[in-house]
């Protein structure tokens, strides 16, 4: 039993449902995640209450899940949020569903299962519309995806508050990153407002998102995903106008992470850290400084750790941070050296097993795709040697997940609606852009192509995708007119690897090491325009211009 909440949680797995099967009575989900502070308020004010708890051990089987640990579970049972209460079927099947429930409301819930279980049984249970409809619609690619989502971002931009819709407001680093490029005024004015809203000024990080339009009711969880992506947003808004207004969170946020979410025991990031009391928030500095530190998830996962990697790689290429450097290096070589076999990434250290021995890793898309995009940068900003692992990920993600023009999520098998093919596009982009990179920073067209057949495969609905999807615009942006390519023969962190690298195009890839061309020099290159070869930074600004034009 669970002495926090008085229900007698069970672990996910084949147990749990065969309990169920064996009894004749439907699970409890719970979704939950240890960053959630409505996850907790559930805990104290709904399971704790002994009638709600005694109900719910005797008429049902309770699985608590934490939505980061079990990500394909998530997916797939998420009801819009968390706390996410789900009602399953003992085959995995879904009755019904809702997020955060008071006392008052469980027990309408717990009393209306009960009776349409009695009455109907599993025949009122479904499968989720994303796993019924298993293949998007595919189409040509065309410019016209582009700008239907520039045209998204102008509809939905908010002049008053800034930020995309109305409420909540989230940051979306893709869409400021997409922004950035394609409609610059716009773009600054919602870095501004996630700047001024969503950063903590006293220690650092952003926190996840305001529930209202004017940014206020913030909820103050720091995620170390979102935290990892907006750095390197806001270092490409730094890149493009040369403002510290825009380096400085960027540098606020990366103290962050290498002090409050860096787990040293295993030389990478922890992953969140929750919102912690109320009213600590509006103590004043002195108060702050002596008030108790917001628990931290010390959990190490393979995808966020990805992220944060990329978003410092980016902000020491444009700033030569060296201890920015050694702290992407060291949570690099953890990636590389615990979290990597045979080209699947582990999505977790094991808590007592920092090299991960044991059962096999699961290959998930999300992690693949994260690992991927922060191997190719750090191959164009820290050390070539990385995209032999990334050639490695791309090979055996493509070989153990693609399946019908596009990515599945993971294999199709495991407890509930597991067995169940997921494509899910934020992800499915993700690794097409990181393939574009390995195809340019690898020199063949085979990951290329893998990427162009990816983003086909759901451009039949791209004229519906919202701002949150903004980079499914950006990759097929970078697909039909080609990155622009910067080639150096020269290692990384020499003169003109380092003007590369700050050359204001966020989008280009840069290829140190390059053998193809005279020692010393540069080329650029796109589709099918290639420079003459640079000796010095301001040549190779020259050829870049020429190239453009």
């Amino acid at each position: 039993m669970n002495d926090a909440t008085r229900v007698e949680w069970r672990e996910w797995g084949q147990a749990a449902f065969d309990e169920a099967s064996t009894a004749e009575v439907p699970v409890l989900l719970s979704l939950t995640a240890t960053w959630c502070d409505h996850c907790h308020e559930m805990d104290a004010e709904t399971y704790a209450e002994p009638r709600i708890a005694a109900n719910v051990n005797d008429s049902f089987v309770p699985v608590r899940v934490d939505v980061d640990r079990h990500p394909r579970v998530r997916d797939r049972y998420n009801m819009g949020g968390f706390p996410s209460t789900v009602f399953l079927a003992p085959d995995g099947t879904v009755l019904t569903g809702a997020g955060y429930l008071g006392p008052d409301g469980m027990r309408q819930v717990l009393d209306s299962v009960r009776t349409m279980w009695q009455t109907k049984g599993s025949g009122a249970a479904r499968i989720p519309r994303p796993l019924r409809e298993d293949n998007p619609p595919a189409d040509e690619l065309t410019a016209d995806v582009e700008s239907a989502m520039l045209g998204q971002l102008t509809e939905t931009y908010d002049e008053v508050a800034g930020g995309w819709g109305q409420s909540p407001k989230f940051p979306l680093p893709d869409a400021l990153e997409f922004a950035l490029k394609r409609d610059r005024e716009m773009a600054l004015r919602c870095y501004d407002a996630v700047g001024a809203n969503l950063l903590d000024e006293y220690d650092g990080g952003f926190y996840r998102f305001a529930t209202e339009r004017d940014w206020s009711g913030l909820q103050r969880e720091k995620l170390l995903d979102s935290n990892g992506a907006l750095v390197r947003a806001f270092a490409n808004a730094y890149l493009l106008t040369g403002k510290d207004e825009y380096r400085e969170p960027a540098e606020r946020t990366i103290e962050y992470l290498t002090t409050t979410l860096w787990n040293g025991n295993r030389d990478a990031f922890a992953n969140s850290q929750a919102p912690g009391e109320d009213d600590a928030h509006s103590l004043d500095a002195t108060e702050r400084a002596s008030a108790d530190e917001p628990p931290v998830d010390d959990g190490v996962f393979a995808g966020p750790n990805a992220l944060a990697i990329e978003g410092l790689c980016t902000y020491y290429a444009y700033t030569d941070d060296d201890r920015t450097r050694r702290y992407a290096e060291r949570a690099l070589t953890t990636l590389r050296e615990d979290l990597l076999a045979d080209g699947v990434v582990r999505h977790t250290l094991g808590e007592d097993d920092r090299r991960g021995v044991g059962d096999q890793p699961v290959c998930l898309l999300s992690n693949q795709a994260r690992a991927l995009g922060a191997l190719t940068t750090a191959a164009s900003t820290l050390e070539t040697a990385a995209i032999e692992d990334a050639i490695e990920i791309a090979d055996a993600t493509i070989e153990r997940l693609y399946d019908e023009d596009s990515f599945l999520d993971g294999p199709a098998e495991g407890v509930g609606l597991l067995d169940r093919p997921l494509r899910p596009l934020d992800s499915n982009v993700a690794f097409a852009d990181a393939l574009l990179e390995v195809a340019v920073l690898a020199d063949t067209d085979r990951y290329r192509e893998y990427a162009r057949r990816t983003l086909e495969a759901f451009a039949g609905a791209s004229d519906r995708f919202g701002v949150q999807i903004a980079r499914y615009a950006t990759t097929v942006s970078r697909l039909l007119e080609g990155p622009l390519v910067i080639r150096i023969a020269g290692e990384p962190g020499s003169d003109l690897h380092r003007a590369a690298l700050r050359l204001a195009d966020h989008e280009k890839v840069v290829v140190p090491e390059a053998d193809e061309i005279e020692a010393g020099t540069a080329r650029v290159e796109r589709r099918d325009r290639v420079s003459a070869l640079a000796e010095t930074p301001r040549e190779l600004s020259e050829r870049v211009r020429a190239v453009h034009d």
